[in-house]
């Protein structure tokens, strides 16, 4: 039996994440992954800067990496209705048509919302697992067990393709003192626990990525989204790198050809849907079930719940691998506190507490994206309502009882009679110019689906960690489309370029594990009163709030919003857990009496911890930049070891 802090049973963008950012911070972990190479058949493509975000937390040089891959702005600006994708459109959305708001978006983040595929990423990703000493990354293994004894956990892995006969049976017993299942939709180590999911079934879905270079000639838009209605077939085309593509559709039954036979239906389909002429080489083909739903727990003991394991969105809208990014960044630093800091398990119970109102209104957005492309197609008949009323049909009785010799053809029938329907803006019909201009009218109001900075950036937790204050959330509109940068307590910090030793430096860049960062304008009053109790219940960093130029000094103090002497304590993690206008001599008080009462509970040992990590220290920083009322943090970019989150 070998021994290890963490064990994350999953590599994909979830678990690598998690695993990264827990090595950033000191604690070693085991990542089994049932697949030996990356899965290469794209299932994600839509990366918020957010998560480039956490990225550069985890690892600079593994943010740029990603960022790389994307291609420019203006190459993936056009969302495109049509009924041929080489033929005229019925309508378009050009992402980059106001450059006043695409300015506004650049200023929220150091990164762009970028069009990534998951084919490109996860590559990425398992090479920085293969090269972090922390990792040991297990590739083509199964967790076959996950029993829990009391307070931690023991998995049992094998092999998931056996070199040999001599090696199928062979086991191996991991004792883990916490486990977390990031693997996936289809989650058997949640299964396992019993731990059920809940939430509606929308459609099932086929799809294919395959290989077109002469799809659009050199000189010709290409759209990197081609809503496609034509009889025969409806569904949408993604444009990725390399004159790679992935085709998607609905279907109603596993007895169909997409499903039973996917390479023969694609090997079909794809002649008719992009013409005879276009050469195409198919890479791979998928199908999965479109859900909306959630885990009743992300918690049971020693096993959390992360990613698709705990959350499954639609693809409309591009939450899914985002969100479960952000499970890691909130699971990783607490995760750390416990394990290097004293702190109690219970701490994992704010994990729930936080993460299920955000992706619960993600899984709502993903959902109405859905459904509102029916004002699109409505003309034509053809809606995804009606594709879910049939799918939940064509599973319960009376016609789940039908063989499938009989369901495949009536399914293809009834696909065949809905995209027929489409025929009606195809040139020279009759109702052709009426039709595609109801289309074209309802296109501009399809925006939320591509466009959703208010919810990348402006999602808030709220927890016993988080301080409350009365009234709502400052946002704009619906906080879907825009975003209001805010330090309302459980915000994400809003970003701003700050000096810090005689450098200009992106502000998340400055918050490190262990510890609290507290930002004001005022940091030699905050050291002075922070330093007055010779026992704060957390260390905290103090950093001054300075303009790298002073003709920005006035918008960046509004930015914070706490005025010329108030401050802003920042978690790990980057979202803001307490704010407050008043002075330091005034406030400081207030703060420290605070944590205790709301985060001293999740740290029982720290008032005789035998290292002193409850003592306050005043370090100089060497100028009036950033104090440290804390023991050992040096390096704000660098994991420090005697401190405590």
């Amino acid at each position: 039996m070998i021994t290890r802090p963490v064990v994350i049973v999953g590599a994909g963008a979830t678990g690598s994440t998690l695993a990264l950012l827990l090595a950033r911070y000191g604690v070693p972990s085991t990542v089994l992954e049932r697949r030996s190479d990356p899965l290469l058949h794209p299932a994600a493509h839509v990366i918020n800067a957010r998560s480039l975000e956490i990225w550069q937390h985890t690892d600079p040089h593994l943010a740029a990496r990603i960022a790389a891959l994307a291609p420019p702005i203006e190459q993936v600006n056009i969302i495109r209705w049509c009924g041929d994708p080489a033929g005229p459109p019925l309508g378009q959305i050009d992402l980059l048509s106001r450059p006043d708001w695409t300015a506004q978006v650049r200023s929220h983040s150091p990164f762009l919302l970028s069009h990534i595929g998951q084919h490109q990423l996860m590559p990425v990703l398992w090479e920085a697992l293969d090269r972090e000493p922390l990792v040991d990354f297990r590739r083509a293994t199964l967790a076959e067990q996950v029993d829990q004894t009391g307070t931690s956990a023991v998995v049992t892995a094998r092999p998931a393709v056996p070199a040999s006969p001599a090696t199928a049976s062979s086991t191996e017993t991991i004792y883990a003192r916490f486990v977390v299942a990031a693997d996936g939709a289809n989650s058997s180590v949640r299964e396992q626990a019993g731990i059920g999911m809940t939430g509606p079934v929308l459609a099932n879905m086929g799809s294919v990525f395959f290989h077109a270079p002469g799809l659009f000639p050199a000189g010709t838009e290409r759209p990197l989204l081609s809503w496609i209605y034509r009889p025969g077939f409806c569904g949408v085309m993604i444009a990725h790198a390399d004159d790679d593509y992935i085709l998607m559709t609905v279907y109603l039954h596993p007895a169909q050809q997409i499903a039973r036979d996917p390479r023969a239906y694609w090997e079909r389909m794809l002649p008719a849907v992009l013409g005879p002429g276009v050469p195409t080489r198919i890479r791979s083909t998928g199908t999965w079930t479109m859900t909306s739903q959630m885990a009743s727990r992300f918690r049971r003991g020693a096993l959390l719940l992360a990613g698709d394991a705990a959350h499954r969105f639609p693809h409309t809208g591009g939450f899914g691998l985002n969100s479960g990014v952000q499970d890691a960044h909130n699971l990783a630093w607490k995760l750390t506190a416990i394990l290097h800091d004293g702190a109690h398990a219970d701490l994992l119970d704010t994990y729930d507490t936080e993460r299920r109102p955000v992706v619960t209104r993600f899984a709502e957005q993903s959902v109405s994206n859905h459904f509102l492309l029916d004002k699109v197609t409505r003309s034509l008949g053809v809606t995804n309502r009606a594709v879910q009323q049939a799918t939940a049909a064509l599973a319960r009785p009376p016609l789940a009882w039908l063989p499938d010799r009989l369901l495949a053809p009536l399914c293809d029938r009834l696909t065949d009679m809905q995209t027929a329907r489409t025929a009606a803006v195809e040139p020279g019909h009759r109702r052709a110019g009426r039709v595609r201009a109801r289309i074209a009218a309802q296109i501009p109001g399809q925006l939320e689906h591509f466009i959703a900075t208010g919810l990348e950036f402006g999602y808030v937790y709220r927890s016993p960690l988080i301080r409350s204050e009365p009234g709502p959330v400052p946002i704009d509109g619906d906080g879907v489309l825009t975003y209001r940068p805010t330090t309302w307590p459980g915000a994400r910090l809003p970003h701003a370029t700050i000096e810090f030793e005689h450098q200009p430096m992106p502000i998340h860049d400055l918050l490190g594990p262990g510890r609290l960062t507290l930002f004001t304008a005022d940091p030699h009053a905050w050291t002075a009163a922070l330093t007055t109790d010779p026992r704060p219940p957390l260390p905290i960093q103090v950093t001054a709030l300075r303009a790298p130029d002073p003709g920005d000094r006035d918008a960046l103090i509004a930015l914070y919003e706490v005025g010329e002497h108030g401050a802003v304590a920042v978690r790990p993690d980057g979202h803001v857990l307490w704010r407050n206008r008043d002075q330091a001599p005034t406030a400081a008080p207030e703060l420290l009496d605070w944590l205790r009462t709301q985060w001293g509970p999740y740290w029982p040992a720290r008032k005789d911890h035998p290292n002193g990590r409850g003592r306050a220290h005043p370090m100089p920083a060497g100028d009036d930049h950033a104090t440290r009322v804390s023991a050992n943090t040096a390096d704000p970019a660098q994991p420090t070891t005697d401190s405590a989150p």
